[in-house]
Formats: structure tokens, C-alpha cells, sequence
């Protein structure tokens, strides 16, 4: 049997298809951030493997676009069906030249108030498929020798607050894993893009994008205004969804691509804040921190 870096220097099958511009694969990219990014791919003259649970949900994207935007479905919780995709998207065009994980949700609940099968789902959707995306697409982007994965976080895989506590372990998760991966992957030519947003207008908040979990009296106080404010919030978010596919693509584009690209005042402005407190934490404990060795001899 084969292994993965046997399968990433074999030569690569002539492609089926003839591709435009770049190849993109992009999950949940038939709303959201994966709309926007599939429709600035397009302008840009690229061809996008649009993967979703619906495909005929992208009918009216794929006719505008005959042969640059193929849908195909893909529940990224499926790894047979993960790997089955990587598979056909090289088959066709014999490569992939940017990867988006995009597709999730959110979800509101305390952490007592989360339950184990709320949690695994949601890691699940926002990590565990991500990863198996992302391992599948590697050994051909290290044939090809360039490639990019794009990783859609949020500001809350910084920090977090009151009633996110397991949106922001998956996304903390995501983003430990990807930090590793820009290491590792960057002499392959392979970049990797963090992107963390703050509050845009894509659905999140309203609808079926929000879960929540079964509330307690107890967490009324901090987790309540969380869970009313995050659906009255739908569609007035600040962040316009266009500009931010134009800033990721602005960043693929740039020699020295950032490893992690905040969008939006709000998730600059509160990243930044995090950081200079955590900082300021280090200082306040660092010579607690730093008696913990042996005693030199």
C-alpha cells in the first residue's frame, strides 16, 4: 500500500477537465464567507469546486458560470466522502491550488450547559473535518509544490467570553493545528491563512446557522445577554462579507501572506486588546513563572 508522501511525488494523472485560473475547493460555499470568497474567485478569473451538503442549492451560480463553478456535495463530518471529493477535484483538473474550510455554525451555551454530543458535533464540523480536508489536499499541493489552505476562524479562536465557550475550543483547536501546519508546510511552498473575523453579515447569528444549548438558571446573568443578542444582532452585523473575501484574497496574493488575518474594527480592536492583556499577565507572573526550575548547581 501506498502512503501519502509515495502518492504526493508520483506524477499526476492527466486531468479530465480543463480548469481557469486557479483551482479552488471551498466548503459552505453557498452562503457566508464562503459565498463571498467563491464569488471573488470567480472575478478573479478562477474556477471553484463549490462543496455543500445541497448542490442544487449553487443551480443559479454554476449556470452563470459554466465549468468555473462545479458544486459538488460533501458533508465535511464524512471522511470517506472527504476523501472521495479530494479525489474527483484531482481527477478533474489534477490539482488544487487553494483549499478553504469553511463550513460551520455557531453555538451559544455555558460550559455546564453544553453537552458532550453538542461538543463533539461541533468539533466535528469546525476541526476534525477541517484536518482530514486539509490531509488529504497536502500531498498534492507538496507535488505541485505551491497551494494554500485557508482556515476560517473567528476572533473567538483568540479569546473567548461567556456563552462560546465550545465554539471557541474548536476554533482554538483549528488554530494550534494550523499554526503547526504553516511550519511545517512552508517549505513545500504552502501557505496558510488564519482568518479571524468578527461580527459580519453572513447568516451566523440567525436561522439554522445558531444553536443553543438548554439553559440554566444559573448562567442567566452571563450567558443570557449572549443568548438573546446574538440572533437580535442578524443582519446588522458591521462587517460586509465582500470585503472580507477581497482581504483574503488580497493576502493569498501577498509574498509574505500573514499566518493570521483578523476582518473587521471589532475583531482588530479586541484581539488587540487580548493581547496586550495577556502581556501584561506574563509580566505581572513572570518571576513566578520563572522559579520553577531546578536550582542551578
Amino acid at each position: 500500500m501506498r502512503d501519502n508522501a509515495c502518492a504526493a511525488t508520483a506524477p499526476a494523472a492527466a486531468p479530465t477537465r480543463s480548469a481557469t485560473g486557479k483551482v479552488w475547493l471551498i466548503t459552505g460555499a453557498n452562503s457566508g464567507f464562503g459565498q463571498a470568497i467563491t464569488r471573488a474567485a470567480l472575478a478573479a478569473g478562477d474556477t471553484v469546486v463549490a462543496a455543500v451538503r445541497r448542490p442544487e442549492s449553487l443551480d443559479d451560480l454554476a449556470a452563470a458560470h459554466p465549468d468555473r463553478v462545479v458544486p459538488v456535495a460533501l458533508d465535511v463530518t464524512d471522511p470517506t466522502r472527504i476523501t472521495a471529493v479530494v479525489a474527483e477535484v484531482i481527477l478533474w483538473y489534477g490539482r488544487i491550488d487553494v483549499l478553504v474550510n469553511n463550513a460551520g455554525r455557531g453555538q451559544v451555551g455555558a460550559v455546564e450547559e453544553t453537552t458532550d454530543r453538542e461538543l463533539r458535533d461541533l468539533m466535528d464540523l469546525h476541526f476534525f473535518g477541517p484536518a482530514a480536508l486539509t490531509r488529504a489536499v497536502l500531498p498534492h499541493m507538496r507535488r505541485q509544490g505551491s497551494g494554500a489552505v485557508v482556515q476560517m476562524s473567528s476572533m473567538g479562536g483568540r479569546f473567548s467570553f461567556p456563552g462560546v465557550g465550545a465554539y471557541s475550543a474548536t476554533k482554538f483547536a483549528l488554530e494550534g493545528l494550523s499554526e503547526a501546519l504553516a511550519l511545517e508546510a512552508a517549505q513545500h511552498g504552502i501557505k496558510v491563512l488564519v482568518v479571524e473575523p468578527g461580527a459580519f453579515r453572513t447568516g451566523f447569528a440567525g436561522g439554522g446557522a445558531l444553536r443553543q444549548s438548554a439553559p440554566l438558571d444559573a448562567y442567566e446573568e452571563t450567558v443570557g445577554p449572549v443568548r438573546a443578542g446574538l440572533p437580535d444582532s442578524d443582519g446588522k452585523q458591521p462587517g460586509d462579507p465582500e470585503k472580507a473575501a477581497a482581504a483574503i484574497l488580497t493576502a493569498l496574493a501577498a509574498e509574505q501572506t500573514p499566518l493570521r488575518l483578523a476582518l473587521g474594527n471589532d475583531a482588530a480592536d479586541a484581539i488587540a486588546a487580548q493581547l496586550k492583556s495577556a502581556g501584561e499577565e506574563a509580566a505581572a507572573w513572570e518571576a513566578v513563572s520563572r522559579g520553577t526550575d531546578f536550582d542551578k548547581e
